[in-house]
This record gives structure tokens, sequence and C-alpha cells, in this order.
């Protein structure tokens, strides 16, 4: 086998990253290794290709690492770069790579698992005991001009697939581990809780999968305004949190004229929210946990009991890109209508500010390294 590198011409631009630490600053500054030193043939590992980045989302987890410092037990304790929902061009490869060359446009599933352990060797990695997932302390994220990634985790996109809409996969792969898993059916009524990115995908997906009723809650207009946009015929009901989860229950039936969920997809992991899905579906129904709440929180568990409740949890993903692909690029899903915002990569801060900012109306910001 050949020990040469393939490459095509590089480009001129520094590598740079978005950076935040225990301290909460959030700033940019020349990241390392070097693209010289990340594409040559003594640091490029067999397996591994060179990208450069050319759309990244602002992901909540990312400005919960920013503004909080962790989630549950990953937790910033140095210099960190964010994130993960990331899409580019291939630049070089290793000679053991086959199956992508340079000039390949892609988008990353950020994450390499051990494939030696028991969620691994089952098809089921998202549970990987030794993953290294990008953007999670102590692993950099994507927020990088160049980074070398395993190719085996960078699926080649159409030519009729945008960088944009690649680096959407991502959050696209959420909402369909989730409806995946919660089994949703043709016909099946679908109440979804939050229409943040990951809901309004998830709504996009029932839509597409079916789902009829199909109502979504938010508490702010201005989102539920934006998903009605998105979805036709969507019942959509304003969340008043000082209200108790029966009121809720009782407002998503009069939403849906006495049709009671068979299966409400959380996305908010917000308590009260959860309580009010439990309270809200039928008898035998299912609430699917998206969201990334509290370490700890209280539900009403006799409703689960009685009402034969089923409450399921997610985490991460596991063999959707090539899916997500598909429903993309055969137009099944429209994902574009999501970026509300772009910024260039010097722009990042700024982005990050947009994002985490209720007044913007953001729901996908994207930092973009087009040039």
């Amino acid at each position: 086998m050949s020990t040469t590198v393939t490459t095509i011409t590089k480009p001129t631009k520094a590598n740079i990253g978005v950076y935040t630490n225990p301290e909460h600053d959030l700033w940019i500054a020349p990241a390392e290794p070097s693209l010289e030193t990340l594409s040559s043939p003594e640091n490029l590992k067999p397996g591994e290709v060179t990208i450069a980045i050319k759309s990244t989302g602002i992901c909540g987890s990312d400005i919960h690492f920013w503004h909080a410092g962790c989630i549950g037990p990953m937790v910033v304790e140095s210099t960190h770069i964010l994130g993960h929902e990331s899409s580019g061009t291939i630049l070089a490869a290793h000679p053991s790579v086959t199956s992508l060359k340079p000039g390949d446009r892609v988008a990353i599933e950020p994450n390499i698992p051990c494939f030696t352990c028991e969620p691994c060797l089952t098809g089921r990695y998202n549970g990987c005991e030794n993953v290294e997932f990008l953007s999670t302390p102590p692993v950099p994220g994507l927020l990088r001009r160049y980074v070398n990634h395993p190719a085996v985790w960078c699926h080649k996109m159409p030519a009729s697939m945008s960088f944009e809409e690649g680096a959407l996969l991502e959050p696209l792969s959420v909402a369909l581990a989730g409806l995946q898993r919660a089994k949703m059916t043709l016909g099946d009524p679908v109440l979804v809780c939050g229409a943040g990115p990951i809901g309004l995908i998830t709504l996009i997906c029932c839509k597409a999968a079916g789902a009829e009723p199909l109502a979504v809650t938010d508490i702010d207009e201005g989102r539920l305004k934006f998903a009605a946009s998105l979805v036709p015929g969507l019942r959509t009901h304003k969340v008043d949190p000082t209200h108790s989860a029966q009121a809720f229950a009782s407002a998503i039936s009069a939403l849906m004229e006495a049709v009671e969920p068979a299966l409400a997809m959380e996305c908010t992991g917000v308590e009260s929210s959860i309580a009010g899905a439990i309270e809200a579906v039928k008898f035998g129904g299912k609430v699917f946990v998206i969201g990334v709440g509290k370490n700890e929180i209280k539900i009403p568990f006799m409703r689960c009991s009685t009402r034969e409740v089923d409450l399921q949890f997610q985490y991460r993903y596991a063999n959707t890109w090539p899916r997500a692909i598909r429903l993309v690029a055969g137009g099944v899903l429209d994902l574009k209508p999501l970026v509300t915002h772009r910024f260039g990569l010097e722009e990042a801060v700024e982005a990050f500010k947009t994002a985490a900012d209720p007044r913007t109306g953001a729901i996908k910001v994207q930092i973009q390294s087009l040039d």
C-alpha cells in the first residue's frame, strides 16, 4: 500500500477555533495543530481524513457548556473547543481510506466509539462506554477551520445537498433516533413538547411520518408561530408555567378535540412539561423524552402506573446518518427554513450571543467558513 497522503490544493488560512473555559469566557484563538501538521503523513492516522469545516450549527449544549460549564457529569475543566453539528470538504486522506477522497463533501458524525464494549458490539454505539464525542469535555469540538476525523464517521453528501443542510443532519439524527425508538406509526395522534430546534425537527419528521392530529407546545408565542409556518395543519398551545399538569392535559385535550395523544415527544427536559405530557397521553400511551434536564426531577408516578404510560428516554443516536441524508436529499424533509442566522467563523462570539438570546428570534444559528 502506498504511504503517500492524498491531498488537494491546501487552503492558506490559519486554523482557528471557538473556545470556552471554566470561567465561562468565550473567544476565538489559533487552534493547534495547524493544517500542515494535521494533514502531514506523520500525523494523519490510518483511517483518518483531514476536513475543512464549512458549516457548524450552534447547539443548546454548546451554550450550556459556555454558560453553565457542565451538562450533568460532563464538565468543562479546562480550555475547551465547542461545536458538533458540522459539514465540510475532505482536504487529505490517509492511504488506508478508500471510501473518501480529497474534494468530497461530507457531513460529520461527531463520535468515535470504541467498538469493543457491549453497546458498540450490539449496534447501539451511542451508549459506548469509551466514546470520544466531539465537543463533550475533554474532547475538543468541531468549531475549528480544520480537523482530522475517522473517515467512517464522515458521510458523503450528494451534490444536491448544501453544507448548511449537512450540518443540520446532526440535530435531525436526534429526532430520527427518537422516532425510531418511540415507534410512531401512521395516523398516531402526537404531541410535541417544545418548539426549539429539536422540537421543530421532530415536528417535521412526525408530519412526514403521518402523525394526525399533530400538536406542539411552547412557552414562546413566536416559536409557536414559526412552528405553524413549517407544518400545515399544526395545532399549537402556549404553555402557562404556573398551570398544573392536569390543566395542561385539559388544554391538550381541547386542542386535539378530545383525541388523546398516543405519543408525546418531549423535547424540553423541563419537569413541568414532562409531567404535563404524562397527564395528557392516553391509557397505554408513551412519553418519549428527548430533552435534557436536571439530574433529578419529580414525575406523576401513579398517573404512569394507573394509565400504563411508558416513559422512555434517549441518549444521542446511532446508525442515523445514511437515513438522514436520504430523507433530505430526496426532498422528504426540508430543514432549510430552520437556519435563521448565519455568521462567519471570525464572528463566532456574536453568533453565540445571538443563539443564546431569546429576543433575537433565533432558531438555528450557523457559523460558516465557505471561502
